[in-house]
């Protein structure tokens, strides 16, 4: 029986078209929320030393590039472009994928309909088990994202949001290595929870 809970050592995150043509169209949920929980989402690969492979699409005729806010929290990562809707059909994309050497994928991308759940059906066939992550996703309604999270449900998909992601990574505030950078996600992206470590830290005296 394999360990339940995400393991630093065992993850890659896989980005999706994160691209502000694509969000033009999301209505499933507020763009810039998405946004800040792709950002949240990517800066805790970096803190956990994730392997990330971003794709993008049609960047030159529609799409755009990868949106620069989430571009500039992974400057280091370069967006393997594609012309094809379904990332793990692109030989570029899958060879990167395989590269890294992990076997548990976390997905977040646009659009939820297409190119995410095209890539995680396909992955999850292959033999990979793939988290998406249905926060940091968007669809173009709220009907059509979530029938698409649930057909991917349906085949062995596990769903779960960043700050789970993000929380379940760390497990244990003791754990020095990764909790000044955690810490420092929750504060900048969480909302109120994020206001109350920092209220916690500025006002509470041990």
């Amino acid at each position: 029986m394999s360990f339940p809970l995400l393991d630093p050592s065992h993850c890659a995150l896989v980005l999706v078209d994160q691209q502000a043509g694509l969000a033009f169209g999301v209505g499933s949920d507020d763009r810039q929320t998405l946004l800040n929980n792709a950002i949240a989402l990517a800066r805790t690969a970096s803190v956990f030393k994730l392997p990330i492979v971003a794709s993008t699409s049609a960047t030159k005729v529609y799409s755009g590039p990868m949106m620069p806010a989430l571009q500039h929290a992974i400057p280091d990562v370069v967006a393997i472009d594609r012309r094809n809707m379904n990332a793990w059909e692109d030989e570029a994309v899958r060879a990167a994928i395989v590269a890294t050497g992990r076997k548990r994928l976390l997905v977040s991308g646009m659009l939820t309909e297409a190119c995410v759940s095209f890539l995680a059906l396909s992955a999850a066939a292959e033999g990979y088990e793939v988290f998406v992550v249905g926060d940091a996703c968007g669809g173009l309604t709220p009907q059509s994202h979530e029938l698409a999270l649930r057909r991917m449900q349906a085949a062995g998909i596990q769903l779960t949001s960043w700050l789970q992601v993000l929380l379940e990574l760390q497990r244990d505030w003791t754990r020095h290595e990764t909790y000044d950078g955690a810490r420092a996600i929750v504060e900048a992206n969480a909302g109120g929870y994020g206001m109350g470590l920092a209220y916690a830290r500025d006002m509470l005296k041990p």
